[in-house]
């Protein structure tokens, strides 16, 4: 383990409390910082029933909880931080709105490090004063269960940064990426909706059902993604035969610049999936929250192989 360091969380919901967990059973001292005094009040709470779930003793649980302290303030928060992560609602102004006070009251060398799956950290971090400590750390739901967490670069965000952001991340087992260029949806969504959108068309032209897309995934090229991503995939099966096949296949796959009218159509009709009980598919809570302990006892299964 490397040396403890002060990590500040500023938001206590589903991705924070996971951040926070996350250093805190690996010896960091971890302050959390929320506007809601609810999500203030059953963080403890949550993040033991998390680490619970992850097979952790009691007594392994409560050395973590000690280390996690609530604040309702957001100065007193960052006070001592080595390292800021954000983890508020996809909301620019909202984030812009926290960094802009972090920085007036962290030291002047802490790490600024913004959790966003879709905006651009360039955004988020541009009114800051000293842009070269800010980047984008893109952790994966739940945080504390998937390893990878994307390191998103700005154009001020200095080498030292990049490095001290994926040496940290590192020691607390997670496997960081660097990524280069602030594109869109960094690496992992621009991967995961390319595929998405080819799914829904799919459906959406009468190729086959929602069903029938999920099953050849889980039954085919998924059960081997864990273990060969696509360009050793291509480097495989050799780049000839990726050539030959992306002249044959490529102009026919979906390539319109705004989302599915079948997708708008769902969200229009108040189809918003489990939480609704009919998304692609129809969903009991029987089967949603069937779907939901599958995944979860996944990932326990694959934290225990690789622990």
């Amino acid at each position: 383990m490397s040396e403890s360091k002060n990590i500040a969380v500023l938001g206590a919901g589903l991705m924070g409390h996971g951040i926070a967990l996350t250093f805190a059973r690996n010896g960091h001292s971890v302050r959390v910082f929320d506007a809601y005094e609810a999500s203030l009040e059953t963080l403890h709470e949550r993040v033991r029933t998390s680490l619970t779930a992850l097979g952790s003793t009691a007594e392994k649980t409560e050395e973590a909880i000690t280390r996690i302290t609530p604040f309702a303030d957001l100065a007193a928060s960052v006070a001592n931080a080595d390292v800021i992560f954000e983890a508020a609602p996809e909301k620019l102004d909202l984030k812009r709105a926290l960094f802009a006070e972090a920085e007036r009251h962290a030291p002047q060398d802490t790490l600024f490090a913004s959790n966003t799956s879709v905006i651009p950290i360039t955004r988020i971090m541009s009114d800051l004063k000293d842009r070269a400590r800010a980047l984008g750390t893109h952790w994966w739901n739940p945080p504390h269960m998937i390893p990878l967490v994307e390191v998103i670069r700005t154009e001020w965000t200095s080498d030292a940064a990049m490095i001290a952001a994926t040496d940290l991340l590192t020691s607390v087992g997670k496997t960081p990426v660097r990524v280069e260029k602030d594109v869109a949806g960094f690496i992992g969504n621009r991967l995961q909706h390319a595929m998405w959108r080819e799914a829904i068309n799919l459906v959406e032209k009468g190729v086959c059902t929602a069903s029938d897309v999920d099953t050849v995934v889980n039954t085919s090229f998924g059960r081997r993604l864990s273990v060969l991503g696509p360009l050793a995939n291509a480097d495989l099966v050799g780049t000839d035969l990726t050539l030959d096949i992306h002249e044959n296949v490529l102009a026919d796959l979906d390539n319109r610049p705004s989302p599915s009218p079948y997708l708008r159509a769902l969200v229009e009709a108040g189809k918003l999936g489990m939480k609704t009980g009919e998304g692609f598919q129809s969903w009991t809570p029987e089967e949603a929250d069937e779907v939901r302990q599958r995944v979860a006892a996944h990932l326990r299964e694959l934290e225990t192989i690789l622990s």
